[in-house]
């Protein structure tokens, strides 16, 4: 059977570029970095060629990238190394999140506020934009962080991060003071968005590989220059003392070539997604009744498309495509060990019942229009499957 992948906000394929830079990396330049030797001296060069090829990408300095096994890891470093780093400079030390955040976030913010940080979450609308004026009023002196996710990973809203910007750096004019710091997850745009730190405006800026056509457990963090960290791995001080550990040579030549193709195709390849998205999202809507769009439909990443179908249950769902070779999510409407109701969903309104109808549709760079009526044709026979077996009539407006 076909198998269709529509699950590329999960993770995607190493593209064949990718794979052909790093097959030398695995068996003749293998050598540690950290040996002086000949064998160390060249894998250690190639790091240094990928941290200058990725900061040139994103207009930075090498010395300003840290390398890491991927985005959980890159935003554990950003946000418990600031938190541990600057914390006795406040006497109640304050982290502002949105309500949205990839759970890397969520639960580093949950850790913290056991061992006494205050935390504040802001609110998004129903289309999970975050409230700016609440961000604004909620900034005061003992805030020390922020960290706004780019681009959510289940609904595809793409936050205003600019103008985030704006505001943190009228406080800290205003303020004579150089917090809050300011983080963003930026793990799901760096296939279709301009992520280059200082027009973004952030300090700190967490990516991943694996969601780039670059290997899996790859990873880095942006660190502007004069911010320090506390690291969170400890051992031979390698990146700087910033992340030890022996360094993953294939992976980090891998991850350069990734972010390179994805920057170079992003504007050709974000619109030619956004057409099939848009298709996609025009004929679900019109073949099946009772189903809405979750998310901002203007301002959201080209590939994704969310849906609530009512009258259905999302992992029977799931499973049902599965069988006609179709691989798509809720988008973490429930956690995989827990009958746990997305927080994303929650936090844009959805009651509970309705959640648990939720579809999340990825596209990528091999996604074709084929798959995409492939897809449409098997979804609208499963729903109908579905509801025919359903108990349940839900009356929902969103």
């Amino acid at each position: 059977m076909k198998r269709i992948y529509l699950d590329y906000a999960s993770t995607t394929p190493v593209s064949k570029e990718v794979i052909k830079t790093m097959l030398p990396y695995f068996d003749q330049f293998f050598g540690n970095p950290s040996a002086i030797y000949e064998e160390g001296r060249l894998a250690k060069k190639s790091i240094e060629t990928a941290r200058k090829q990725i900061a040139d990408l994103l207009s930075v300095k090498p010395e300003e990238i840290i390398f890491t096994n991927g985005g959980t890891e890159s935003i554990n470093l950003a946000i418990f190394g600031i938190a541990n780093f600057y914390r006795f400079q406040f006497s109640q030390p304050e982290i502002i999140i949105s309500s949205i955040e990839h759970p890397a976030v969520l639960e580093s913010a949950q850790k913290l506020e056991k061992l006494g940080f205050k935390i504040i979450k802001i609110e998004v609308d129903k289309k999970g934009m975050i409230n700016l004026k609440q961000l604004e009023n909620s900034l005061n002196k003992q805030t020390l962080l922020i960290s706004i996710i780019l681009a959510n990973n289940e609904i595809g809203t793409i936050e205003p991060i600019k103008k985030i910007k704006k505001i943190v750096e009228n406080f800290r004019f205003n303020n004579k003071t150089l917090f809050p710091i300011f983080h963003t997850d930026a793990c799901q745009a760096a296939e279709y968005l301009d992520i280059k730190p200082k027009k973004l405006g952030v300090d700190l800026m967490s990516l991943n590989g694996g969601k780039i056509y670059g290997p899996k457990a790859t990873g880095l963090l942006y660190k502007k220059e004069g911010i320090e960290l506390e690291p969170i791995i400890f051992g031979g001080g390698q990146e700087k003392k910033y992340r030890s550990g022996t360094e993953n040579v294939s992976g980090i030549v891998g991850l350069a070539t990734a972010l390179k193709l994805a920057q170079q195709e992003k504007e050709k390849e974000s619109a030619r997604l956004k057409k099939l998205r848009d298709y996609l999202i025009n004929e679900v809507l019109r073949s099946i009744p009772k189903t809405f769009v979750n998310g901002d439909l203007k301002n959201r990443l080209p590939n994704n498309a969310h849906f609530t179908i009512l009258d259905v249950e999302g992992e029977a769902l799931i499973l049902k495509l599965d069988q006609c070779g179709i691989a798509v999510s809720t988008g973490s409407a429930c956690h995989s060990k827990s009958l746990t109701p997305s927080h994303v969903l929650i936090a844009i309104g959805l009651p509970h019942e309705v959640i648990h109808g939720s579809l999340r549709v990825t596209l990528g760079r091999y996604t074709t229009k084929n798959d995409i009526d492939y897809f449409l044709k098997n979804l609208i026979k499963v729903v109908k499957e579905l509801r025919q077996l359903s108990p349940i009539s839900l009356k929902f407006k969103n």
